[in-house]
């Protein structure tokens, strides 16, 4: 379909407003607004324009990642991956930032990726992206 031109938005329930906010401020994000409306929803958006939609209505008791953390794989968006310019500089941020990464960053053939998790156990992928020549 070429009337799609890019992804509007990332919607992401969330547990916590307060927390969520601050965790995703740590990245670049700001709070444009919200919370509102009859989920309630808030919006952040990063100034590279990528937008989240928190979803405040999390009722679950832990923030096992039914996707990623269980032995059944269920289907669904397992994680975003946010593409970076400098992996060094972002690795030595989140050291500061005390996120610790979940696993070791991996080198392939596209670029080098490492994960974090947010406070509710989403999996965010920070890619230094080299592009798609290696399968060319």
């Amino acid at each position: 379909m070429q009337q799609i031109t890019r992804i509007n938005h990332i919607g992401l329930r969330v547990s916590d407003f307060e927390v969520s906010r601050d965790f995703y401020a740590q990245l670049g994000f700001e709070t444009i607004t919200g919370p509102g409306g009859p989920e309630p929803v808030a919006i952040v958006e990063h100034p590279c324009g990528i937008n989240i939609n928190f979803i405040l209505n999390a009722n679950q008791d832990d923030n096992t990642n039914q996707l990623m953390d269980v032995p059944v794989k269920h289907t669904g968006y397992t994680h975003v991956a946010l593409e970076i310019s400098d992996k060094d500089q972002v690795l030595t941020r989140l050291a500061e930032l005390n996120i610790p990464l979940s696993g070791e960053p991996m080198n392939h053939p596209t670029g080098t990726s490492f994960f974090i998790r947010d406070p509710d156990g989403n999996v965010i992928e920070f890619i230094e992206y080299k592009g798609l020549a290696a399968f060319k």
